[in-house]
């Protein structure tokens, strides 16, 4: 698997969190040093593992926020 680079930017909040103390969070990550992207995904303590996720633009964010508006 080709290596990889994160940075959580901003942390807007958990979602979740299991018994083995792993978070679902919703963070703004920067990929490979790319643009800003929202991602929601479980974290293991201290950020040391991550499970797979969901990477959304701005765009897409907005989108997912208004269909969620209209449906809850």
């Amino acid at each position: 698997m080709a290596d990889f680079k994160y940075e959580i930017v901003e942390h807007i909040g958990t979602l979740s969190e299991s018994a083995k103390g792993w978070t679902k969070e919703l963070n703004k990550i920067s990929w490979n040093g790319g643009e800003l992207k929202y991602d929601i995904r479980d974290w293991a303590p201290e950020h040391e593992k991550m499970g797979k996720g969901v990477t959304l633009t701005h765009d897409e964010a907005e989108k997912l926020s208004a269909l969620l508006k209209d449906n809850l």
